[in-house]
């Protein structure tokens, strides 16, 4: 499970909108579940604009920001990724 949301498209037919939103509830629930617990997704590549406070998790291979491998990074306010 990842933990990133995009909401499924909507039917038109009205009696589905309960079991659609009880899905998409669900789904919610275990994005917020995950991140609560600490997860974070495996990143292949630096985001496209990241802001003071980012914390990624690099591969180490695709994306190495640090040159020091995979693992947990932070964004610093000098513009630079500091493993943590």
């Amino acid at each position: 499970m990842s933990n990133r949301y995009t909401p499924l498209p909507v039917s038109s037919n009205a009696e589905q909108l309960p079991r659609y939103l009880q899905d998409e509830l669900r789904r919610l629930s275990e994005i917020i579940n995950n991140i609560s617990d600490g997860h974070f997704d495996v990143s292949h590549s630096e985001p496209d604009k990241p802001r003071t406070g980012d914390i990624r998790y690099a591969d180490g291979s695709d994306w190495n920001p640090g040159s020091t491998g995979e693992g947990l990074y932070i964004y610093l306010s000098t513009g630079a990724w500091s493993k943590l």
